[in-house]
């Protein structure tokens, strides 16, 4: 059994805290880039901490310090999330997200079939980031994966092979899976920088309709190059 308080104002205001106090917490999934929290009555708590978001788990008793979202007490450890601004009752959209990158083993040819089940104008960059058709990969796991793959993120999908498109989909889930080692970053945020593997200067350019800024090699991923630049 857990019991739960909402400290902030407008955590507080969602009624998370009251529903799921005093219940067992029987699982914790994360799906993309959500975390789903399941209690024995079939309620789902879901929580997405875009960029500043965190959970920590410490052990229970330690003082509560500032207004988190939501604090989980059990007999050893509590959960504390803050900075958390999304926060609600049930699965969200998480139903009609793609396979997950961070499955073990990742579900590359049900990646493949969304993918080209989509619009095939578009970019492969901007098609990464689409978390209805492969959930959990981020800016920089894009650009660090088609660097990996040695392809550029500017061509449209129709233009990338099965295979070219498996591999980079395979270096994301690699990479991604292994991030709790430090690395180094190949190409993310090295606008200017020396690529590291021909010294040819790293190039940057918003991509997608949210503008999210592309980082690649124009020499080690040839090809297609942003309209506009």
């Amino acid at each position: 059994m857990v019991s739960a308080v909402s400290p902030h104002p407008r955590a507080a205001l969602l009624g998370v805290a009251e529903r799921i106090d005093g219940q067992r917490l029987e699982k914790v999934e994360a799906v993309g880039k959500n975390l789903l929290l399941s209690f024995e009555d079939g309620t789902i708590v879901r929580s997405h901490l875009r960029m500043n978001g965190r959970w920590h788990v410490e052990p229970a008793g330690r003082p509560i310090l500032g207004r988190p979202w939501l604090v989980l007490r059990g007999e050893s450890w509590q959960a504390v999330q803050r900075n958390g601004p999304v926060l609600e009752l049930g699965r969200g959209r998480t139903a009609s997200l793609g396979p997950d990158i961070m499955s073990s083993p990742p579900d590359l040819a049900g990646m493949l079939a969304r993918l080209r089940g989509t619009d095939q104008r578009r970019a492969v960059g901007e098609a990464l980031l689409d978390q209805r058709l492969v959930a959990g990969i981020w800016n920089m796991w894009k650009a660090e994966a088609l660097f990996g793959a040695r392809v550029s993120p500017w061509p449209a999908l129709r233009e990338i092979s099965d295979e070219r498109l498996t591999a980079v989909l395979a270096e994301a889930a690699d990479l991604m899976q292994a991030s709790r080692r430090p690395r180094r970053r190949s190409v993310y945020r090295g606008a200017g920088r020396p690529c590291p593997r021909c010294g040819t200067p790293i190039r940057s350019w918003p991509q997608g309709d949210d503008a999210r800024m592309a980082y690649w090699c124009p020499s080690c991923q040839a090809g297609t190059e942003p309209p506009g630049a």
